[in-house]
């Protein structure tokens, strides 16, 4: 990277964009949006699967980037949440994962250079976004036998490698770990970067975030929050964080956890609250907002941003907030 993302989070807060899924729900796609030309004859239905969307409708993934950046965001997640051979199996497409991850990254990738090239003083990055998969390596899908898993580490790793190095191909500048509910999944997205990283002979910025499924404020598969940073401190990460499931205010007592005892750079991106009754988010931009102002006041946070329900205008007031705060500072930063 031109841009050292490590000097400059000793200087300033930063700021991830919002919901991706939100903002393409908004355009009312129908089924041939998704397909464009090259999926039209494609035998299973396609509608929902948001990050074909980078192939098939790149004009409305690009304008997302474009809004996200000008509401201040400093960092885009690339339209891969599902972006791996296992997620894509439920729609048979396995073979397009590579030119999703490569297309999706290389359209946030355009347009962070465009808004660098205008405002050198704020650099953008991209961060390639790998989701969980729709599995998990932890736990058994099925309760009559404990001990059958749907997915294996390898199976995992295999997947995530070829994400990875698709989103890297396309211009990604750090990878994004993001709503881990399954420690054990995490690994093998970072033992498969960490493949890459040895195969290329550089490295990238690692972000790890990981997702409370409930009020017991632990993981899917029952970690703790000290417990899944444990897990993964023997790594070196540019950060670690939570995001999804939670609101801000619900998700205060385990980013302050994280904020304690974490010996890399803490992220948080909430969501808009929690979901009513139709599975849609209220929390206002001034509400949310509010309330990471508190997490900034006491000095919890490195990077901040929002997830489910959140938009340019959740992000403009989090990114007003940002800049009238210090970022957490570490005793002892590990080198990425």
């Amino acid at each position: 990277m031109a841009y050292d993302i490590q000097e400059i989070l000793k200087e300033r807060i930063l700021v991830l964009d919002g919901a991706m899924g939100t903002m393409i729900q908004r355009h009312r796609l129908d089924e041939e949006d998704f397909r464009g030309e090259r999926f039209k004859e494609h035998q299973y239905p396609l509608k929902g699967n948001n990050d074909l969307l980078s192939i098939t409708r790149p004009d409305i993934i690009r304008e997302i980037h474009e809004l996200y950046f000008e509401a201040g965001a400093d960092v885009a997640g690339t339209n891969t949440f599902s972006g791996t051979t296992i997620a894509q199996a439920d729609y048979h497409l396995e073979e397009a994962v590579y030119d999703i991850n490569f297309e999706s990254a290389k359209i946030a990738r355009e347009v962070a250079d465009e808004f660098t090239k205008h405002s050198p003083d704020k650099p953008r990055f991209v961060a390639g976004s790998m989701g969980p998969t729709n599995r998990t390596a932890s736990l058994s899908p099925d309760v009559n036998d404990p001990g059958f898993r749907g997915v294996s580490f390898d199976e995992l790793r295999i997947a995530y490698k070829e994400q990875a190095e698709a989103l890297l191909d396309g211009g990604a500048d750090i990878l994004l770990v993001e709503t881990v509910f399954d420690t054990l999944n995490a690994k093998a997205a970072v033992f498969a970067i960490e493949e890459i990283f040895e195969d290329r002979g550089k490295k990238w910025p690692v972000m790890v975030s990981g997702t409370i499924t409930d009020a017991s404020g632990r993981t899917l598969s029952g970690q703790t929050t000290e417990a899944f940073l444990v897990s993964l401190s023997h790594i070196s990460l540019l950060s670690i964080g939570l995001n999804c499931a939670l609101g801000a205010e619900q998700l205060r007592p385990y980013i302050q956890t994280l904020a304690k005892k974490a010996p890399f750079h803490v992220s948080a991106h909430p969501n808009a609250g929690l979901p009513n009754e139709f599975g849609e988010y209220d929390q206002t931009p001034e509400e949310m907002a509010s309330l990471i102002d508190g997490f900034m006041q006491d000095n919890f946070l490195n990077i901040v941003g929002g997830c489910c329900g959140t938009t340019p205008e959740h992000i403009r007031l989090i990114a007003e907030a940002a800049a009238k705060h210090s970022p957490r500072m570490i005793e002892e930063l590990i080198e990425v």
